[in-house]
């Protein structure tokens, strides 16, 4: 985050600051801390990453892309971020590479079980300590589907989590591989919440050189997961229609969506009737537009225009990437992203509410 220039704060930014500061001080010297939903917090954070302690040292030691933002990651530094931000309550979820930090999963197999277990504990613990400030979308150790399935078990039942949070792809396997089946009928049967997260698969490491993943393959890779959920092959019953009750949440506007939106969807010019009229039944358009895309580094208005036009605003959920943003300029850029009062408002809160439904 970039230094600010303490002259230009307002009296009542300097004061938020300051008590934010405080707040974290009084954490690292034992001392308790209240975490209250201040009184003017109203939005839910949908793409909000945590780390436990065993995770956040595996990700340092491999220094995956991002991983200098969690070497000081704690629970009350993420609070003292939502205070200023507005935000009452973040869902907390995994960034990538996940559990798992080569392309050859058998060697970390056990290890990657063990590290979703406890990310999930502590996912669970913060829930808890901090009541009213975090919901948990819980790991899996995909692609084992045995222990994926124990661990949706575990974390439903046992450490009540609000849904999963799974990664676009693992390995050479994106979402709704066919291998993968048993753990996306698990989610469907629970009508569960699946928050989606980026990341870039083996092939594509450093297709650019001198080009980070986090540039172009991190949103492509989103666009190929939910291709691969929609596609029905001219015919065959999509993975999105088998898993009609999942409701899906696409990180970063759904990456590439827009600029592939006419190929995904077949038409050879994509007219405003055609947006205007209702979507087929379990057409492909008809599961874009049940779909949700949070607003992570996807806050500008031609964007969020265009996908507004494609799906609505009311698929639009808030989320702001953090600890890689400061909440705060989220909120601020989203103010000229052409939105409406109540169309923000919807983003903000409403819309998440209607999947979400224990945060009203």
């Amino acid at each position: 985050m970039p230094t600010d220039d303490l002259t230009s704060l307002s009296r009542r930014q300097w004061l938020k600051r300051a008590a934010a500061f405080g707040a974290i001080t009084a954490l690292s010297r034992g001392q308790s801390l209240v975490a209250q939903v201040p009184a003017n917090a109203r939005r839910l954070d949908l793409h909000h990453h945590f780390g436990s302690p065993r995770w956040i040292k595996r990700v340092v030691e491999a220094k995956r892309q991002g991983w200098q933002q969690f070497e000081a990651y704690t629970p009350a530094r993420a609070i003292a971020a939502m205070d200023a931000a507005g935000v009452s309550t973040a869902f907390v979820s995994c960034t990538e590479p996940g559990v798992w930090f080569g392309d050859d999963f058998t060697k970390e197999r056990q290890e990657a079980i063990g590290l979703a277990r406890d990310m999930n504990d502590y996912g669970a613990r913060m829930v808890s300590d901090y009541k009213g400030r975090f919901g948990l979308f819980a790991l899996l150790p995909l692609p084992d589907v045995d222990a994926s399935l124990r661990e949706i078990e575990y974390a439903f039942d046992t450490l009540k989590a609000d849904g999963v949070g799974l990664l676009t792809s693992y390995g050479s396997m994106w979402l709704w591989d066919p291998a993968l089946q048993p753990v996306f009928d698990e989610l469907n049967r629970r009508s569960a919440v699946v928050y989606t997260h980026p990341t870039d698969a083996p092939c594509c490491h450093a297709l650019l050189p001198n080009t980070s993943p986090g540039t172009i393959e991190w949103q492509t890779d989103t666009s190929r997961a939910i291709f691969n959920l929609i596609n029905d092959n001219g015919g065959r019953t999509s993975a999105a229609t088998r898993h009609a009750n999942i409701h899906f949440i696409w990180s970063h506007g759904g990456g590439t969506l827009i600029g592939l939106m006419n190929r995904f969807l077949g038409y050879g010019n994509l007219s405003p009737q055609d947006l205007a009229k209702p979507a087929a039944p379990n057409s492909k358009l008809f599961h874009l537009r049940r779909f949700y895309y949070d607003t992570a580094q996807t806050t500008d208005f031609l964007q969020l225009g265009a996908l507004k036009g494609l799906v609505g605003a009311t698929q639009i959920v808030f989320g702001a990437d953090y600890p890689y943003s400061t909440i705060v300029n989220h909120v601020e850029q989203l103010k000229n992203a052409g939105m409406t009062a109540a169309e923000l408002a919807g983003i903000d809160r409403e819309n998440a509410l209607r999947i979400l439904p224990k945060y009203r």
